[in-house]
C-alpha cells in the first residue's frame, strides 16, 4: 500500500485516528452507561412513588393528591385520575410516553384487575441528557485537538534528526575526502544506523569517484603524447608539395579527428574533475563562433551523404561559454543527426539564448525518448560505430554547466534538440 503523505503526516494521522477510536469509545461508554443508571434510577424512584400512591387508595375516595411534576391515573378512577386511552395498552413496567412536544417516563402496575399509571416529566431528565452529550462531545473534540498538536509535536521531534541526516547527505560536501562522518553525530538508534550506513556508502562513493579521476587523468595525461605526435606528422605531411590530392585529404581527415579527439579528452577531464574552478581552464568562446566552425567542420561529411546543411544564425547574444563543453554538446548533436538521416536536411538554428538542432531522418519511437539520455542507450537502428554515449555526454555538460536539453519529433519524422545556454557559468563579453 502507498502513501502519499509524509511520514510526520503519518504520525499526526495515526496519533489521530488513535484518539478518535479511544475518545469515541469512551464517550459512547459514558452516554451508555449515564442513561441506563439514569434510567434504573429514575425507573426506581417512580416504582417506589407508583406503590405509595397505591397503598393510600381507600376503594372509595382518592384521598392523596401525587407530586407537581407527576400525573396519576388508574382504571375507573373520578375525574382527573381516569385512565387515559394512550396509557390502556401499555404492559406493567418502565415506559417511555409522547403527548404532542412533551415526554413522560411512565411506570405501570396492574393490581387485582386495575391498572395504575404513574407519570412524571422527564424534561428535567432531557436538560442533564442535552449537557452531558454537550461535555461528552468537547471532550471529544478536545482530546482529537490534543492529540493531533501531540502528534505534530512528537512527530517534530522524531523527525528532527532524520531531516538533519538527509540535509547533510544532501550537502555536496559529504563526497569529499575530509568529510567528517555522520554516525558520531547521532545516538545509537535506528537514525544512528542509518548514519552508520550512509557513512560506508559514501565512503564507497569517495573511493569511486576518486578512482574514477585518477584513471580519467591518467589516460588524458597518456593520450595527449601519441595525439600530439599524429597531430605533428599531419602537418609535416601537409607541407610536403608532393604528396597527392587524394593522400592530402585523407590526411586532413585524420587532423581533424585528432583534433576532435583531443576536445573530447579535454571534455571528460573536465567533467571528471567536477570543480568550479575548471570552467577557467577552458577556452571561452561565443555561440556564434562555436558554430561557425562546426559547420565548416561538417558541412563536408553531410553534403558528401546527400543531405542539405541549413545553417540559420540568428542573433546569438553576445555572451561566452565554457568553448570546450559547447563545441562537444553542438558537435555531438550534429554528428547524431548525421548518423540517423539518410536523405532530407539537417538544419542548426542559433537563437538569443540557445540552439536548435533538426534532422529529417528517423526519429525516436516516444516511449524511448527518456532514455536516449542514458549511457550506452542508442537509436532503434543502432547506426554507426558509437557505444551510445553521445547524447549522454550532451546531458552531463548540460547538468554540469546549468543548460537545459530537450528532445521533441519533427514531423513527419525527426528529431530536433533544443538546448539552452543559461546558467552562472555563462560570461557577457
Amino acid at each position: 500500500m502507498e502513501f502519499k503523505q509524509s511520514l510526520a503526516q503519518r504520525i499526526i494521522i495515526a496519533f489521530a485516528l488513535m484518539s478518535a477510536l479511544v475518545a469515541g469509545a469512551f464517550a459512547v461508554g459514558i452516554v451508555a452507561t449515564v442513561h441506563l443508571v439514569e434510567e434504573r434510577l429514575i425507573s426506581a424512584g417512580l416504582g417506589g412513588d407508583l406503590r405509595r400512591l397505591m397503598l393510600m387508595d381507600n376503594a372509595s375516595e382518592w384521598s392523596h393528591r401525587p407530586e407537581p411534576d407527576q400525573l396519576f391515573y388508574y382504571t375507573d378512577g373520578p375525574g382527573d385520575f381516569e385512565l387515559a386511552q394512550d396509557l390502556r395498552h401499555l404492559s406493567p413496567g418502565f415506559h417511555e410516553v409522547f403527548r404532542g412536544s412533551s415526554s413522560y417516563h411512565a411506570m405501570v402496575e396492574v393490581v387485582d384487575g386495575r391498572r395504575y399509571a404513574l407519570l412524571q416529566d422527564q424534561s428535567d431528565f432531557e436538560e442533564r441528557e442535552r449537557v452531558l452529550f454537550a461535555v461528552v462531545l468537547v471532550g471529544f473534540v478536545l482530546s482529537l485537538a490534543l492529540a493531533i498538536f501531540l502528534g505534530w509535536v512528537l512527530a517534530r521531534k522524531v523527525m528532527a534528526p532524520v531531516v538533519r541526516l538527509a540535509r547533510q547527505v544532501r550537502h555536496r560536501d559529504q563526497i569529499l575526502g575530509m568529510a567528517p562522518p555522520l554516525a558520531p553525530d547521532y545516538t545509537a538508534d535506528e537514525v544512528g544506523e542509518l548514519a552508520v550506513a550512509f557513512d560506508a556508502t559514501l565512503g564507497r562513493l569517495r573511493d569511486a569517484l576518486t578512482r574514477e579521476r585518477l584513471f580519467t587523468s591518467d589516460v588524458s595525461h597518456e593520450l595527449r603524447t601519441p595525439l600530439m605526435v599524429l597531430a605533428s606528422s599531419c602537418e609535416l605531411l601537409l607541407e610536403n608539395p608532393a604528396l597527392a590530392d587524394r593522400a592530402r585529404g585523407q590526411v586532413q581527415r585524420i587532423a581533424r579527428a585528432c583534433e576532435d579527439m583531443r576536445d573530447l579528452v579535454q571534455t571528460f577531464l573536465m567533467l571528471a574533475r567536477a570543480q568550479r574552478d575548471d570552467s577557467g581552464r577552458a577556452q571561452p568562446a561565443s555561440l556564434g563562433k562555436v558554430a561557425d566552425d562546426l559547420v565548416m567542420q561538417w558541412r563536408g561529411p553531410i553534403e558528401k551523404k546527400g543531405l542539405e546543411l541549413l545553417f540559420i544564425r540568428g542573433e546569438p547574444l553576445d555572451v561566452h561559454y565554457n568553448g570546450t563543453f559547447l563545441h562537444a554538446v553542438m558537435g555531438n548533436l550534429l554528428r547524431n543527426a548525421l548518423h540517423y538521416t539518410d536523405e532530407g536536411f539537417i538544419r542548426l538554428i542559433l537563437n538569443p539564448t540557445g540552439f536548435t538542432v533538426e534532422d529529417s531522418g528517423v526519429g525516436i519511437p516516444e516511449a524511448q525518448r527518456e532514455a536516449m539520455f542514458q549511457p550506452f542507450v542508442r537509436g532503434p537502428e543502432k547506426r554507426g560505430d558509437g557505444l551510445g554515449l553521445g547524447l549522454s555526454l550532451v546531458q552531463r555538460i548540460c547538468e554540469d554547466q546549468g543548460w537545459r536539453v530537450a528532445l521533441t519529433p519533427v514531423e513527419p519524422h525527426g528529431c530536433r534538440f533544443t538546448v539552452e545556454l543559461a546558467g552562472e557559468k555563462a560570461n557577457l563579453a
